[in-house]
Parts: C-alpha cells; structure tokens; sequence
C-alpha cells in the first residue's frame, strides 16, 4: 500500500486525494495494525484472548464502507457484532503530542493515528 498520490488520485476521480491517503492510512492501521496505536476499552479488555483476536481479525477484514457509515469515506468507524457481543471502532487523529487534533490527518508525519476498540455501550 505504498501508492504515489497520482495513484491515489487515479483510484476514485469523486474522492480527494487527501481522503484517498487518509483512507489508505486507516485501513493500514486497521489491518496491518501498523502506523498508529491501537487502544482497547476495559470491556474489551476483559474479554478471553481468542475473542479479541477474533474482534481484531474481524476489524481488519471490514470491508462493509458505505454511505451511512463511512460519510466521508476515510474508514475511520464501524460498528459490528462479533461472536454475539456489539462493538464499535474508531479512528481518530491526533497532534505528535496527544493533546489536540491533528492539523492534518493525511499527514502521516504529524499525525498519530489512534484506533479505539470499545463495546457498543462504551460509546
């Protein structure tokens, strides 16, 4: 998944570049689990160890983007149901230091990427 921008650009003429790269970062996050940090709410967290693994498999096989839950088209939140129990990911970006949002989240550079794992009644 390492694409130039005229690449990106070329895949969707109706979607900006800057989301086109947004999205190419989350999905990397969310299936590679690479580029950003990943942080699980205390009701995952408590789950056994094979049924977040299946949560995390089951997130990084998402591939139901649509209208209503992907607006802006960047793969950054879903929710789904995994072995019987409701969860909701997220992803939001955030300045190098944690404390503001990033002035550019197709910026990998400035960016932190965080993906949150939480229950539906987490939320």
């Amino acid at each position: 998944m390492h694409n130039t921008k005229e690449q990106i650009v070329n895949n969707n003429d109706t979607t900006s570049a800057k989301t086109l790269l947004i999205r190419q970062l989350n999905d990397r996050l969310r299936m590679k689990h690479a580029g950003g940090r990943i942080m699980l709410t205390r009701g995952i967290q408590i789950l056994d160890a094979a049924h977040i693994t299946n949560i995390m498999t089951s997130i990084a096989q998402f591939s139901d983007f649509n209208d209503r839950n992907d607006p802006y088209g960047e793969h950054d939140c879903a929710s789904m149901e995994v072995d019987s129990v409701s969860i909701l990911w997220k992803i939001d970006y955030y300045d190098e230091t944690l404390t503001q949002h990033s002035p550019d989240a197709s910026d990998e550079n400035i960016t932190v990427r965080i993906l949150t794992v939480m229950l539906v009644d987490e939320y």
